[in-house]
């Protein structure tokens, strides 16, 4: 019924490759959330993306073996595409009822204009952090796991690194999202909570991804996912938060 479509496991494959790819990550995850988290964003994920792109030619995977050959463009469009019309069918039911439409409430929305809000759900979202996260986790970091240590070690490890990744973004988000604050509660303790349920869940997310990147041979069909999560999610927010403030008025 699915065709699994990963790269071939090669037996002797050197591992500093892989090594210097996660440093690579690690460097860009430091920059973007502590150094120039607004200002040069794009920047940075763009060049990321080019360099990472670059090691795994180095290393000998093909295009395809990144999820991104030319004979799967249009399976992996048609599978995002299916996901973000997934997605904005789920947002809209939570939307329309109490208990789930308070989980759209991130505060960061609540000042924020109509145009910036349109440059980041269709400029920063899916130009900076999807198409670098899946480059990164579904595309090179994949397609060099699974030639080393297999489908299997592929999908879990490039699903642990993703959550990791989510550590530094996800510090002090439980003061900005009444929903998650009132689940791992206030303080320090209600910060390590929200990292933690971060790590967790951007992790089982990652296995998500890893699974329609498997199904479509494309990363292009966990981009629609992951946009849609991300960038969709942003602009209920907005509506939803504005939509509040005018009933408390």
């Amino acid at each position: 019924m699915f065709t699994i479509m990963a790269p071939e496991q090669v037996s002797g494959l050197a591992w500093w490759p892989l090594a210097a790819v996660i440093a690579l990550l690690i460097l860009i995850n430091v920059v973007n959330n502590r150094v120039a988290p607004q200002t040069h964003y794009l920047l940075w994920s763009f060049g990321g993306s080019v360099l990472l792109l670059a090691a795994g030619l180095l290393d000998g995977n093909s295009w395809s073996d990144m999820g991104l050959g030319w004979s799967r463009l249009l399976p992996g469009l048609v599978w995002g595409a299916a996901c973000i019309g997934l997605i904005t069918a789920v947002y809209v039911i939570g939307s329309l009822f109490r208990r789930t439409r308070s989980a759209f409430h991130d505060e960061r929305m609540a000042d924020m204009s109509g145009g910036r809000l349109a440059f980041q759900a269709l400029v920063e979202v899916p130009f900076g952090t999807v198409m670098f996260e899946e480059i990164a986790f579904r595309g090179v970091l994949f397609a060099m796991l699974a030639r080393r240590y297999g489908l299997l070690w592929a999908i879990v490890g490039s699903a642990l690194l993703f959550g990791v990744w989510h550590v530094l973004p996800s510090i002090g988000t439980h003061e900005q999202n009444p929903a998650l604050g009132s689940v791992v509660g206030e303080g320090r303790r209600g910060n390590i909570l929200a990292v933690l349920l971060s790590v967790l869940t951007t992790a089982l997310a990652g296995v998500l991804f890893a699974g329609l990147r498997i199904f479509s041979g494309s990363v292009l069909a966990p981009m629609g996912f992951h946009w849609a999560t991300n960038g969709l999610g942003y602009a209920f927010s907005w509506v939803l938060i504005r939509a509040r403030d005018r009933h408390q008025k």
